[in-house]
C-alpha cells in the first residue's frame, strides 16, 4: 500500500468529489476509483457509500480510516519537511491565493523582495474571490491565502498581516475633490459605486455607514476593485476603498482620496491556512517575511 493511495483517499473524503481528488493527485477519476477499491479489498470493508445522493460519503469504516490516515499523512509530511529543511538552499514553489485588491496592490513588493532573497523559489499567485480563496485553503490546493476581514472557520487558522486604511475616493471633477477630508454624513444620498454585497469589504463599509446613519445611493456594484476605480474615474459615483489600492491613481491625479473626519476606518488583512498544515521551508519563509513586515 502506497502513501499516495492514502492521500488520494483523504482528498476524496475532504473534497467529496472523485474529479477534484483526481485533479489534486494528477490522476484520472478511474485511478481514484481503483485506489478506493484496492483499499476496500485490503481491509475487507466498504469505505464509500455507493449511489449516495449527496456525492461521496464515507462509511463508518471510511471515516475511521480517514481520521487515522490524516494523522499519518501529517506526520509523514512533517518528516519530509524536516529532512528537506536540512538543505541550506530554500527552493520549490509557494502557492498563494488572494483577493484582487491585496494581490494587485499590496503583495507585489513582498513577492519581489522574497524572490530576490530566494531566487530558487517560484512564487505562484492566484487572484480570486474571497470564497474561492477559502475553498482553496480547505482543499489544500494552496499553501496559504491572503484575504480582507478574515472569518474564523473550524478548519482554518488566521495569522494577522496588516490593516488597510479606508478612504473616500472621487473623480478630480467632483466638488469634494478640493478637500483633504470630509465627513461621512456628506455622503448621504450621493451616487455610490460599491463591491458586491457578499464581499467582506462591502459588508464592513455598509456597517460603517449604518453606524453613522448614512444612506448612500448605490448605483453600481462590482466584484473587483479595478472596475470600481474606473467607474469612479468616469464620474459615475463615489466609493470607499483601501488607500493602498488607489495610490497609483492618486499620484497620477486620476482619482482623489479623502480622509474621514470620523476616522480613521480600517480593514484587517489576514493570512489563512488549513489547520495543522505543515509549511514547506519556502512557504514558511514567505509567511515569516510577511509577518515580520506587519504595519
Amino acid at each position: 500500500m502506497h502513501i499516495e493511495t492514502l492521500k488520494t483517499f483523504c482528498d476524496l473524503v475532504e473534497t467529496g468529489s472523485f474529479s477534484k481528488a483526481a485533479a489534486l493527485n494528477l490522476v484520472s477519476q478511474s485511478a481514484v476509483s481503483q485506489q478506493v477499491r484496492a483499499l476496500e479489498q485490503r481491509f475487507d470493508q466498504q469505505l464509500i457509500e455507493r449511489g449516495h445522493r449527496k456525492g461521496v460519503v464515507p462509511t463508518e469504516a471510511g471515516r475511521h480510516l480517514y481520521a487515522e490516515c490524516k494523522e499519518l499523512l501529517g506526520r509523514f509530511h512533517a518528516l519530509e519537511v524536516r529532512l528537506r529543511a536540512r538543505s541550506e538552499v530554500i527552493s520549490g514553489t509557494v502557492r498563494i491565493a488572494t483577493v484582487y485588491s491585496v494581490g494587485l496592490h499590496e503583495l507585489p513588493p513582498y513577492v519581489k523582495q522574497f524572490i530576490k532573497a530566494h531566487p530558487q523559489v517560484h512564487v505562484h499567485v492566484e487572484y480570486s474571490r474571497t470564497d474561492k480563496v477559502y475553498e482553496a485553503c480547505l482543499n489544500n490546493t494552496i499553501d496559504f491565502g491572503i484575504v480582507a476581514l478574515p472569518l474564523r472557520r473550524p478548519q482554518l487558522e488566521i495569522i494577522p498581516f496588516r490593516r488597510d486604511k479606508l478612504v473616500l475616493v472621487c473623480s478630480p471633477d467632483h466638488p469634494l475633490a478640493a478637500r483633504r477630508r470630509t465627513s461621512l454624513k456628506r455622503l448621504a444620498g450621493e451616487p455610490f459605486v460599491a463591491f458586491e454585497r457578499d464581499i467582506p469589504t462591502r459588508k464592513a463599509i455598509d456597517h460603517i455607514l449604518r453606524q453613522h446613519r448614512v444612506t448612500v445611493n448605490y448605483v453600481m456594484e462590482f466584484d473587483n476593485i479595478e472596475t470600481i476605480k474606473r467607474s469612479v474615474e468616469a464620474g459615475i459615483g463615489l466609493s470607499i476603498l483601501p488607500e493602498t489600492a488607489v495610490a497609483h491613481e492618486v499620484r497620477s491625479r486620476m482619482l482623489v482620496a479623502l480622509n474621514f473626519t470620523e476616522g480613521p476606518f480600517t480593514r484587517a488583512i489576514g493570512i489563512i491556512h488549513r489547520k495543522r498544515k505543515v509549511f514547506s521551508p519556502a512557504a514558511r519563509a514567505f509567511v515569516d517575511m510577511l509577518t515580520s513586515a506587519r504595519s
